[in-house]
């Protein structure tokens, strides 16, 4: 999904090629994102950030993405696919228990919000077992979800994947006005296109600068290795 240089990829090893390294696995969905932009957009973006970590640190390997997860909000909306939270804290959880059989450590990038809670569970459990894991996710200041941000992102990551003539503004209150009918009734209650914000006015430029800025965010705290009480680096 991603061809940033330098960084190794797990899934095209050998098995006595894999020396004791820090495994980074990018965490996604599928689940839609409006008229516009493919369902799986946030597990190319997790991906995406996964792979440039692994190309500054040499002892790094990219694990093939976990490409589903709680995306039960997006429910009503062909092509949506949601394993939900307990079965996704399971899969963290077990991964984590195998993956650190031979690793020295590991990091989940997680590029769905949905995600979050369950993957700090298992990540809890995980490092209370003394297993070295971690989390973080893909942030970065703008609209909520298929609107300018990730629009703009993937205009610049993987633009022949965005049918941009098919995208419209969705509802652009802030999530925040909207998180008791968000909860009781999923995107569709607020957003009948499932777009919450505005990608009309989205640009690769524009994508480059978010990209730009998640992986500053991203590699900073990457690069301190201090999880916090939740297991996500800080």
């Amino acid at each position: 999904m991603t061809t940033v240089p330098g960084a190794r990829g797990l899934g095209r090893l050998t098995s006595p090629e894999v020396t004791p390294a820090t495994v980074i696995v990018p965490v996604g969905s599928v689940e839609q994102h409006g008229p516009h932009l493919p369902l799986d957009t946030d597990t190319r973006i997790a991906s995406e950030i996964a792979a440039r970590l692994a190309a500054a640190d040499d002892t790094a390997l990219v694990a093939p993405a976990i490409a589903y997860g709680a995306s039960g909000e997006h429910a009503g909306f062909a092509g949506t696919v949601s394993i939900g939270l307990a079965a996704l804290e399971l899969l963290i959880l077990e991964y984590g228990r195998s993956v650190c059989d031979w690793a020295s450590r590991v990091v989940f990038v997680n590029g769905h919000g949905g995600n979050a809670h369950a993957i700090a569970a298992a990540v809890v459990t995980l490092r209370s077992e003394g297993r070295d894991a971690a989390w973080l996710p893909c942030v970065v200041a703008g609209d909520a979800h298929a609107g300018l941000t990730e629009t703009s992102i993937l205009l610049h990551l993987c633009p022949e994947v965005v049918r941009f003539d098919r995208a419209v503004a969705g509802n652009s209150e802030p999530v925040s006005t909207l998180m008791s009918r968000l909860r009781s009734g999923g995107i569709v209650s607020v957003s009948r296109s499932g777009v919450l914000g505005d990608p009309t006015r989205a640009s690769a430029e524009y994508g480059l600068r978010l990209l730009t800025d998640m992986h500053r965010r991203a590699h900073e705290c990457y690069r301190r290795w201090t999880p916090g009480s939740e297991g996500r680096l800080e």
